[in-house]
């Protein structure tokens, strides 16, 4: 294969027990929905993508961006690199990394996304906006949404996928990244060491945020751990498998400090 803001949470350090609630976790998403989709390329990534309205990440703003096959949607410039490094990176990417790790859609899933002003979908984000940040005013007005849908891990012998999802959303000024996990079963692929059969071991997966500037950053607890697994379990706004951030400004608010444990931990940071 190879060679090679304010986060503002609405709570902090706090761990409790929550049961998934019947909330439809994902955004609409597929082809009936206009999405494009990924061609089947291992570590590929989607054409350039210029947004029709900039979109604000740690001070900045950017007007293109792309969806890699990895697990990562970044701007101004592709990312096909399988193993994910620690953040802060030093080389001054930009991107969201939904869950950075050793993808191939050549085995299994498709990977989907558009940019929309849907009023349907729009209302529903700034409902969910509103619920979790009731102290900031937002109504969307533009969102991005990229679903990796039941995607198998490089070198894989199994039939295990994941499907998880980004949505983008902005009102132009203020601006909110929406992370959804519906299901993870497998956190490594077998150039990053993972095992073939399981898809577990080696460098896990990473989930959070690079801002480009080698100073600011975040990880959602148990990234680049065994614990990455559990992340469909975990949230900051008390919805199991969803995180979410205001992400226009460099300052960031209320991180969870407590790290999960194992993988087999069933319970929610919130």
């Amino acid at each position: 294969m190879k060679s090679s803001f304010v986060f503002l949470l609405l709570m902090s350090g706090v761990v409790v027990n929550i049961e998934p609630t019947p909330e439809a976790l994902l955004y609409p998403y597929g082809l009936d929905k206009g999405d494009s989709k990924n061609p089947k390329l291992d570590d590929g990534t989607s054409k350039r993508v210029v947004l029709s309205v900039p979109f604000s990440f740690y001070g900045k703003e950017y007007e293109t961006l792309y969806v890699n096959n990895n697990g990562v949607i970044s701007f101004d410039t592709p990312v096909k690199q399988y193993t994910p490094d620690p953040f802060p990176l030093a080389d001054g990417r930009p991107f969201v990394a939904p869950y950075w790790g050793d993808v191939d859609n050549v085995l299994g899933g498709e990977i989907f996304y558009r940019q929309t002003t849907d009023p349907a979908l729009l209302k529903l984000i700034t409902q969910h906006i509103n619920q979790y940040f009731p102290s900031i005013p937002f109504t969307a007005t533009w969102a991005f949404v990229a679903t990796w849908d039941h995607v198998a891990y490089y070198d894989s012998r199994s039939n295990k996928g994941n499907t998880f999802q980004a949505a983008l959303t902005t009102n132009t000024k203020t601006s909110f990244v929406i992370l959804n996990y519906k299901d993870i079963q497998w956190t490594t692929g077998v150039a990053s060491g993972g095992d073939p059969k399981t898809g577990l071991g080696g460098t896990p997966a990473h989930a959070g945020f690079n801002s480009g500037d080698e100073t600011n950053y975040y990880n959602i607890p148990g990234s680049r751990t065994d614990a990455i697994i559990n992340i469909t379990t975990t949230s900051n706004v008390n919805v199991p498998g969803r995180w979410v951030f205001q992400v226009n400004e460099l300052e960031l608010i209320g991180v969870p400090t407590e790290v999960p444990h194992a993988a087999a931990d069933k319970r929610c940071w919130l």
